[in-house]
């Protein structure tokens, strides 16, 4: 073989390669327009913003798989370069295998991507990595009692099979090769441009940023805009993210925009232009007003987070859906605040910033996971309790050992920190028919919380932690559950199989049902005269199989309910239930509700005052204020426009708080 016969064999390769690209390419832009197909019917925009959408999807897709072209160009101009013909009859088997892997790694991510956008309504974040963080046999569980593991590995295989034979054929040497009557010259300019192209494509721009960096908005509607991204750049961010928040190389301070202007975070947080610049954490140190009243009557305080409690599906609440059952009396009947949303979208991530009192750091790993495990904060909410003479307690349903809470809140401030284990024991249960995959079922929860206040000898902050409304949805065998009928309106506004949708439901109606009994049973006893209970949800986790009218202020939405003795009904005259809040917002307004003249150090607002300026946060860079919902960086009024100030302030403010404690 000469050298034009090598170099045009080297040629032909490349071609062949290159059509196995584009059948990768097919796989990436099919996955765009299932994403499209499935969750943006009724997204609204204009077509120039959904071609701009398809066509920035398209050079992140081109800019994914250039970098798995580089290793053969590479290796075809190493080939020319010092005339290697001894490799023209490997070559082709190589690439076989090393495209067939390719072929598999970008089916799992593609895979992935789509359960993870089903779940979450968005691609990939770090949040894809709690599966190595989470209970694994659980995980498992909800797989295998979900779906037909055999099935879908039946067909995993012979997909795997089919796209083994596909690679082979594309790649699939021909007899006939087209000689290539070209000089060095050419040649060599030939691979000059190769590399150049690659490199282009690489960045997908030519401008300051490569375009995986830097992905343009296109359009204000949602769904529209998350259209571009695709599973392997997604993958790739999350991995960065995941491994800075590990690492420690998390710098939310310059991620806000107030590096070196800390000084200005703060003035802009309090709402104030004279600070004490020489002690900064001073400044978010608030004192409750003096009550003679609570002083000698200190009341027992209960925070129930109710396991994926969302706000948007009682929209649909009516006799032939009923999914609030018992809680339904209570909620019309008491404290509701509605225009709340979650601190984050998973439940370690929302539960330690509510314990912390501080909003959810965006694109961070959970401290308990993390450097921050032996770490006692000086600020945790459990701990305002503490030092005002109550016993303080976290029960959770399930195992202690689970994103290691045992450890982690058991230095925040509680004298007792209860799991599944301790439930059991208390009630002399037995655990095969009280359990799930997460935990014990809510109903003995509620009953173990219950005990511990009719036994209690001095005041109790109670923060409990439900399981249950978890996949993989399973029902207490006693439990009575009520048909739920999805109306015409709340099929068009579900994504998904319906079927699986009502199982979802079915766990959602056990859950408010067992918290609104422990309601029952508050109010049926003694306690009601002492008790204030409030109860929150940790996301909205059901967004990912639903269409929202109004996103934004739709999605994240929690409730916050509070309950309050008669004789504490004088601290909320005139209140204001529709004002914004999230998680940070919680404890600030139980201690100015239940406490008499504490100090404590937090992040979030009293929403019992109305003189201040009252947003809400999600780590998702979700911002809700009091005339609605928007994304962070795209206020549309003035309101909007001061939450969004308020909100990279405040990120600033926070971490700046918790690298003080190191």
């Amino acid at each position: 073989m000469n050298k034009t016969q090598h170099f045009s064999f080297l040629h032909q390769q490349l071609k062949l390669f290159f059509k196995v690209e584009l059948f990768f390419l097919f796989l990436l832009s099919m996955v765009r327009i299932y994403i499209f197909v499935r969750y943006g019917k009724d997204s609204h925009y204009a077509v120039s913003e959904l071609i701009d959408a398809f066509w920035i999807g398209f050079r992140l897709d081109v800019s994914a798989l250039a970098y798995t072209f580089i290793l053969p160009v590479l290796m075809l101009f190493l080939m020319w370069i010092f005339r290697a013909k001894f490799l023209n009859a490997i070559i082709n088997q190589f690439f076989k295998v090393y495209f067939f892997i390719i072929f598999l790694i970008l089916s799992a991510l593609i895979l992935t991507d789509i359960g993870y956008f089903s779940f979450f309504g968005d691609h990939m974040t770090l949040m894809v990595f709690g599966i190595f963080d989470d209970d694994t046999k659980a995980l498992f569980e909800i797989a295998r009692k979900n779906y037909n593991l055999w099935l879908y590995g039946l067909i995993g295989a012979i997909y795997a099979i089919a796209g083994y034979l596909i690679v082979a054929k594309l790649i699939k040497n021909k007899p006939d090769i087209k000689q290539k009557e070209w000089n060095f010259f050419q040649q060599s300019g030939f691979f000059l441009a190769l590399f150049v192209i690659v490199f282009l494509a690489v960045r997908g721009s030519v401008g300051l940023f490569p375009l995986a960096v830097y992905i343009p908005d296109v359009s204000s509607d949602p769904i529209i805009n998350k259209l571009p991204q695709n599973p392997v750049h997604a993958m790739i961010k999350a991995e960065d993210q995941y491994m800075k928040s590990k690492t420690g190389n998390y710098d939310l301070i310059k991620m806000s925009g107030y590096k070196g202007k800390i000084v200005e975070a703060f003035k802009l947080h309090t709402g104030k232009k004279d600070i004490n610049e020489t002690d900064l954490l001073s400044n978010i140190v608030y004192e409750t007003k003096k009550d003679p009243f609570l002083e000698k009557n200190p009341p027992n305080v209960v925070l129930d987070v109710v396991e994926s409690f969302g706000m948007p599906i009682l929209a649909y609440q009516s006799e032939e859906f009923d999914i609030m059952r018992s809680l339904k009396k209570h909620f019309e009947k008491d404290i509701l605040f509605t225009n709340f949303i979650s601190a984050s979208n998973g439940t370690i991530e929302d539960l330690e910033p509510l314990m912390l009192n501080i909003t959810a750091r965006p694109r961070s790993t959970p401290f308990g996971q993390s450097s921050y495990l032996n770490t006692s904060f000086s600020q945790a909410s459990a701990r305002v309790y503490q030092k005002a003479g109550y016993e303080t307690t976290f029960v959770y349903g399930g195992d202690l050992s689970w994103r290691n809470v045992g450890a982690f809140f058991s230095r925040q401030g509680f004298d007792h920190v209860y799991g599944k284990a301790a439930i059991i024991e208390k009630l002399h249960l037995d655990e095969k028919t009280v359990s799930h995959d997460w935990g014990v079922y809510d109903k003995y929860l509620h009953a173990f919380v219950l005990e511990k206040l009719k036994e209690a000898k001095k005041p109790q902050l109670i923060v409990v932690m439900t399981t249950n409304n978890h996949p993989p949805y399973k029902l207490d065998i006693n439990y009575d559950s009520k048909n739920l009928v999805f109306s015409d309106e709340l099929k068009k506004h579900i994504v998904g199989d319906l079927g699986l949708a009502h199982k979802r439901f079915q766990d959602y109606q056990y859950a408010l049902d067992m918290v609104g009994h422990f309601m029952d049973d508050i109010k049926a006893s003694a306690l009601k005269d002492n008790t204030v209970v409030a109860i929150t949800g940790d996301n909205n986790t059901v967004e990912g199989i639903m269409r929202y009218d109004d996103y934004y202020t739709q999605t994240k939405r929690i409730p916050y309910y509070l309950y309050l003795p008669p004789s504490l009904h004088y601290k909320v005259k005139g209140i204001g239930t529709k004002l914004a809040g999230s998680d940070k917002d919680i404890f600030p307004t139980l201690y100015n509700l239940t406490l008499s003249s504490v100090k404590y150090m937090s992040i979030g607002t009293n929403l019992l005052d109305k003189d201040t300026l009252h947003c809400g946060f999600n780590d998702d860079g979700v911002i809700i204020a009091n005339d609605g919902g928007f994304k962070a960086s795209k206020p549309k009024t003035e309101l909007q426009k001061q939450c969004n100030k308020y909100y990279n302030a405040t990120l600033a403010v926070t971490e700046y708080l918790i690298k003080s404690q190191k």
